[in-house]
């Protein structure tokens, strides 16, 4: 059989597990892009032509088809095979299969993503929020709770895509949000997670349940000690009587405004090198190979005014999931946002879950760390190292970070960010 198109997109990803499980249910061959590397070859011209948005899943069917948008995706799938029956059975269950899907995406799944995205810095946390989201994916389990007490399936006798959608979007929250107390109240739905993501079929797809223990928490950045302040000194000069002809008006301007500090970045000698035509250049081209980034940077590059630093995090026995892990890096990222102009960063996730390690590049203006990374309130949590890009081992690591093809001790590059 001929493969039904090609599957753009990242392994742990919700909608691709439904997606493949689709296929794999349905007999279809969907080639899979192995070599797929997110956040660099969505942004390419020939990605974007079929893609316009750069987003993934995508699917580039034969004929010059194009698909994106996991539900529809699926959807697409399960029509080519009509005899898995996993659009449902008739136009009553085809209805309820769609009103479960629906049901997973928008009452379940949603808040587990924004609660993550929350957690690990994409904006800022608030416990009002979060709080009412966890009550809200609660309430959307009971009533899934109470729909599977008599049922092994969520529509009809058969395992539907409503089934995948459903397994999905409670797998990553039982990883994250929904954890063991919490899940005692739940035994019909794990039940049915269980069945599901267990089949023959779909065990290495959806790979193995990673319960959390504990739901995960807010952890407010780590911030450095800082002394306490000095006691004020006496006065030892007597005021001087106050004028008799002075109004009150006056009195808010007898003490001078203290002049704006200027950054001492942005006292250092000129550069040779512009920071963003750099950030340009690493956007715009591929990063190994003629006329790539990295022949760019090496042409441009001026080590009297920048300096390259290996960044490692401190606490890796801390990590978990990967997406988090990533997600983790993106809340650092930014903290950082007031050293923008001043700095280019390369950091990923290497490992698997719960044996994961993050680490990567930054570019930074002048040779000292500190004055650029922190304005991050949890800048102490990495450790800083300068990278001689005479040393064989240090470019090598240099360029593998940029090129997200970096590997450590065994662990691979896995999901990564820049700081643009």
């Amino acid at each position: 059989m001929a493969p039904v198109g090609k599957l753009y997109s990242v392994p742990r990803m919700r909608q691709t597990q439904v997606i493949k499980s689709v296929a794999a249910i349905g007999g279809l061959e969907l080639e899979d892009v192995a070599d797929y590397k997110h956040f660099e070859d969505n942004k390419k011209p020939e990605f974007l032509a079929k893609f316009p948005h750069g987003k993934i899943p995508a699917l580039e069917g034969p004929n010059g088809f194009t698909l994106t948008e996991g539900t529809a995706i699926a959807r697409y799938l399960a029509s080519l095979a009509p005899n898995a029956n996993l659009l449902g059975t008739s136009l009553e269950e085809q209805a309820l299969v769609e009103q479960w899907r629906h049901f997973a995406d928008s009452e379940i799944a949603f808040s587990s993503t924004i609660t993550y995205l929350m957690l690990n810095g994409a904006f800022p946390y608030n416990k009002a929020t979060h709080n009412t989201l966890i009550e809200r994916q609660i309430r959307a389990l009971n009533t899934l709770e109470a729909h599977l007490l008599t049922r092994t399936f969520v529509v009809g006798e058969r395992i539907t895509i409503a089934d995948l959608e459903v397994a999905a979007a409670v797998l990553v929250a039982v990883m994250f949000t929904i954890d063991a107390e919490a899940r005692l109240k739940l035994a019909n739905t794990i039940r049915h997670l269980e069945t599901i993501v267990n089949q023959p079929k779909l065990k290495d797809i959806f790979g193995e349940i990673e319960y959390v223990e504990k739901a995960v928490q807010y952890v407010p950045p780590k911030k450095e000690a800082k002394p306490a302040p000095a006691a004020p000194k006496e006065k030892k000069e007597k005021e001087k009587p106050k004028k008799e002809d002075d109004d009150e008006e006056d009195d808010g301007n007898l003490v001078p405004e203290e002049p704006k500090v200027k950054n001492p970045l942005d006292l250092l000698p000129k550069s040779s090198l512009n920071l963003e035509d750099w950030k340009r250049a690493y956007s715009n081209k591929d990063t190994r190979g003629p006329d790539g980034a990295l022949e760019w940077f090496y042409a441009n590059f001026d080590k009297e005014g920048f300096s390259v630093w290996r960044v490692d995090f401190k606490y890796n026995e801390e990590l978990t999931l990967v997406f988090m892990s990533s997600n983790q890096i993106g809340g650092f990222f930014n903290r950082l946002e007031a050293s923008r102009k001043y700095l280019f960063g390369s950091v990923g996730v290497l490992g698997e879950p719960n044996a994961s390690i993050i680490s990567g590049v930054l570019i930074l203006r002048g040779q000292e760390v500190k004055a650029v990374v922190d304005c991050a309130p949890d800048w102490e949590s990495y450790e800083y190292k300068k990278l001689d890009l005479d040393s064989e081992a240090d470019k090598k690591f240099f360029e593998s970070a940029l090129a997200w093809d970096l590997e450590i001790d065994g662990k691979a590059w896995k999901d990564g960010k820049n700081f643009k």
